[in-house]
């Protein structure tokens, strides 16, 4: 899919969106058709909820909740639903927060080639699409991953998006995020 054909959201929609998401599992991703105990929405909000724990405040804490809002957008698959909600939130919150949910399956891809351990810790989703996202990334990747200025929030939001999978984890309601979301949209001159 192309970024050109990809709906720019605004803030009403976005809460459309992740509100719909309630009712739409994450699926495991192995072709299956398994899916988690946890909905869309319950990984977004648990993101957030991770990222504002550990002290990340406005822009990184709404790119945790709409890192995967490309999954959700019709016609998007999984290798390009970053760049896809990248594209669709960037005009309304601006654009750091469109680079860290750009960014946010290279960050993947990097820390399973840096790190020997983290393949290892990723949940069966993330590894099943690891493949289809271009597996762990070469030596030249890495290093232009690395002189990104956004590369150390797009790991910070990655392991995030690991730790926010706890079917049953309640973190909070929706609305009580969108208030932040129209924050960061004003900033941006929505």
């Amino acid at each position: 899919m192309l970024t050109e054909n990809v709906p720019t959201l605004s803030v009403e929609e976005i809460g459309a969106l992740l509100a719909a998401a309630a009712n739409r599992p994450v699926e495991v991703g192995d072709g299956s058709g398994r899916v988690q105990d946890f909905s869309h929405l319950d990984h977004a909000l648990q993101v957030a909820a991770v990222l504002r724990a550990e002290g990340a405040e406005g822009e990184l804490a709404v790119a945790g909740l709409v890192h995967d809002i490309g999954h959700l957008l019709p016609g998007v698959g999984d290798p390009e639903h970053a760049e896809a909600g990248a594209a669709a939130v960037r005009a309304v919150l601006g654009e750091r927060v469109a680079g860290l949910v750009g960014l946010h399956v290279e960050a993947k891809r990097y820390l399973v080639a840096s790190e020997d351990a983290y393949g290892g810790e990723l949940s069966a989703d993330s590894t099943a699409s690891l493949a289809r996202q271009g597996g762990a990334m070469s030596a030249e990747e890495r290093a232009a991953f690395e002189s990104l200025p956004l590369s150390g929030d797009a790991v910070w939001l990655r392991r995030a998006d690991e730790r926010g999978k706890v079917p049953g984890l309640h973190v909070g309601d929706l609305e009580e995020w969108m208030a932040l979301v129209a924050t960061v949209a004003d900033g941006h001159g929505r």
